[in-house]
């Protein structure tokens, strides 16, 4: 098992990185490694509504940057690069998504895949009113893909890699960008956050947060 001390650790040490160094590379063993904590993120149902899409393409990069104005330095300066992608439509209980989900990656036998079917649709109808409600659908898919976003940062925090998470675009003109360049469906997926990886230019200052008093409450 890990430290708790070096958890902490990678915690403390990890910060929105608004500059790279561009003469330093992430290694294709460790950003793999940080994909596959993406790739084993919890989601809903376990649905997994993502698309992760990896923009090392530098001239892709440039024409991101004039719609990108939270990304104007890490941009052009990191080592990888991706766009992380939201699904707007196809999770419906009988969308080929779904299907696909139970029964090629759960193998969910024929009976739980009834009931199951029957639960989701509840959830969906019910409790979270999202059916007919496209934006519904797609606000509630980027907050699973921030489960992918968060652990891909604290995997990157913990070998010594930087990342800066960034929402400062322009998001109809990103995704036109996006769709123009073959990396983007924009019938099924809206674009719901990039990530930067590489290795700080510059020292980070020290981290602030508020105490665990103003942010944490119990009920007892």
């Amino acid at each position: 098992m890990i430290a708790k001390q070096d958890i902490l650790a990678a915690f403390n040490y990890r910060h929105a990185c608004k500059e790279f160094d561009p003469t330093r590379k992430v290694a294709p063993e460790d950003f793999e490694f940080i994909l596959e904590t993406a790739r084993l993120s919890p989601s809903s149902f376990g649905h997994e509504p993502w698309q992760i899409v990896v923009i090392q393409d530098m001239a892709l990069r440039e024409k991101l940057l004039p719609v990108t104005w939270g990304a104007q330095k890490t941009l052009p300066t990191a080592s990888h690069y991706i766009a992380i992608l939201a699904r707007k439509t196809g999770l419906m209980p009988e969308d080929p998504h779904v299907q696909h989900i139970m029964h090629d990656i759960q193998k969910l036998p024929p009976e739980r895949i009834e009931m199951r079917s029957k639960v989701y649709r509840n959830f969906l109808e019910s409790d979270f009113k999202l059916l007919g409600y496209e934006r519904g659908v797609f606000d509630w898919a980027c907050r699973q893909a921030y489960i992918a976003l968060g652990n891909m940062m604290t995997a990157a925090a913990m070998i010594g890699i930087d990342t800066c998470p960034i929402e400062g675009f322009d998001q109809e003109k990103a995704e036109a960008v996006l769709s123009a360049a073959g990396a983007l469906d924009a019938r099924n997926f809206g674009l719901a956050a990039m990530l930067a990886f590489g290795y700080r230019k510059n020292p980070q200052p020290a981290k602030t947060r508020r105490p665990m008093a103003e942010v944490v409450q119990w009920v007892k």
